[in-house]
């Protein structure tokens, strides 16, 4: 059973993110991507909240932006103008939890979820931006603080494998329950500056009751994305009773009804979600990205 954990798609291989890197940027144009969290067109508004540089006051020019330092050595008014920040701040959030350990055809669902992050993530690096971890399981949780550049990205590829290992490992001694989501969460508003993109990565099993109100939030000063990692053959199955081995090498039976059965949610707790096949190619998990994070192109 323990030479099962490293077969590919079982296992997580740093080795293997960071080959991703090639694949995330192959779809890429000569644009950038958006300034602001997540990529998507926007309208800038305001002066932003970097300062550019200090001129003399012409008509016009907003009399709260006056430079008082300036204006009294010259004696002549002098006014800050701005620019908008270009830091780009990326949290993503790899859920380990025991349900994520599952997979009927290419990989568990918690491999594609580190799959789909570290293609995030590498686009986001390759951009001039930072990438942070928090990848979440049945026990503490790994952080890997906000850093740039290939030197970030690589420690963070580190905190996913070894979330990963911690989680398998895990899930072989018998842990089987899920902690719920939403408490999961709450670490996020502590690891992820203001502004920060936050990307969710899970198969949003056993959410919790209070995932709406989490969400909320963090969306009152970051941005939540979401991706929902499924197995559609699993989903899809009909209804009957399966056999299934358990991660300590047991067997039992799980019965299926037409209840146990949903329609693919396009929300989740009231907020937009991608949703991605763990049996799906990883060169079709990263056009989907390119999708759903396009380009900016300013209107």
């Amino acid at each position: 059973m323990t030479a099962a954990l490293d077969m590919p798609g079982i296992a997580l291989r740093a080795e293997t993110l960071i080959a991703l890197r090639s694949l995330a940027l192959h779809h890429e144009d000569d644009t950038v991507l958006a300034a602001l969290p997540g990529g998507f067109v926007t309208k800038r508004r305001g002066h932003g909240q970097e300062m550019a540089d200090v001129r003399e006051y012409v008509a016009g020019d907003d009399i709260r932006h006056l430079d008082r330092g300036s204006t009294a050595r010259t004696g002549i008014l002098h006014v800050r103008s701005f620019q908008e920040e270009r830091d780009r701040v990326t949290l993503l959030v790899a859920d380990f939890r025991p349900a994520m350990l599952w997979g009927t055809r290419r990989a568990l669902r918690s491999v594609a979820v580190a799959e789909a992050l570290a293609l995030i993530g590498w686009r986001v690096i390759e951009q001039g931006g930072r990438v942070g971890l928090l990848a979440i399981g049945a026990t503490e949780p790994v952080v890997v603080s906000v850093q740039g550049r290939i030197r970030g990205m690589l420690a963070l590829i580190g905190g996913l494998v070894r979330a990963h290992d911690a989680a398998l490992q895990l899930a072989l001694a018998g842990e089987r329950d899920d902690p719920v989501l939403d408490g999961a969460l709450a670490r996020i508003n502590r690891v992820a500056p203001t502004g920060a993109e936050i990307v969710i990565a899970s198969g949003f099993d056993t959410p919790g009751p209070d995932l709406r109100d989490r969400l909320g939030q963090i969306s009152q000063r970051r941005t939540p994305r979401l991706i929902s990692v499924v197995d559609d053959v699993a989903e899809n199955l009909p209804p009957g009773v399966y056999p299934i081995r358990m991660p300590d090498g047991s067997r039992r039976r799980a019965r299926i009804t037409r209840e146990d059965r949903a329609a693919p949610a396009s929300e989740i707790a009231g907020f937009p979600v991608l949703r991605l096949d763990s049996g799906q190619d990883v060169a079709t998990t990263a056009r989907m990205l390119q999708a759903a994070f396009p380009p900016d192109r300013e209107p």
